[in-house]
């Protein structure tokens, strides 16, 4: 026979689930969106500048998802030269230059510290 015993009462896990759907993480995603426009700007290769001065980002809320979008608005004959600093690109006399990884390493520090101020927003409900 298994029994289980139970003291107390579940008050702090319904005001959380009360709260949860209420909750605004609008300013957090705010402030993350900007300091990834920062953090993506200040790592982008510096060419003519126009790359790096083009970064911004777009925040989407749902009742089941928000995200974070950063976008470059630097777009040249229909390339996106972010991609292609990114991910590198043929020439037109068949060569290739190599990309380089400038977008994750930057964006990396970004994401770790939303995720960590995320948590805390959640568990202080």
């Amino acid at each position: 026979m298994i029994r289980f015993r139970h003291r107390g009462n579940f008050n702090n896990t319904e005001r959380f689930f009360n709260k949860a759907p209420k909750m605004n993480y609008k300013h957090i995603l705010e402030k993350y969106a900007v300091s990834g426009v920062k953090a993506l700007s200040s790592a982008t290769p510096i060419d003519s500048g126009i790359t790096k001065d083009s970064w911004d980002y777009k925040i989407s809320i749902s009742s089941k998802i928000s995200t974070i979008t950063w976008t470059n608005s630097n777009i040249v004959n229909g390339v996106p030269i972010a991609v292609i600093l990114q991910y590198g690109h043929g020439t037109r006399n068949g060569g290739y230059v190599k990309g380089r990884d400038y977008i994750n390493p930057a964006i990396k520090p970004i994401f770790d510290k939303l995720a960590e101020d995320a948590w805390k927003e959640v568990i202080n409900i």
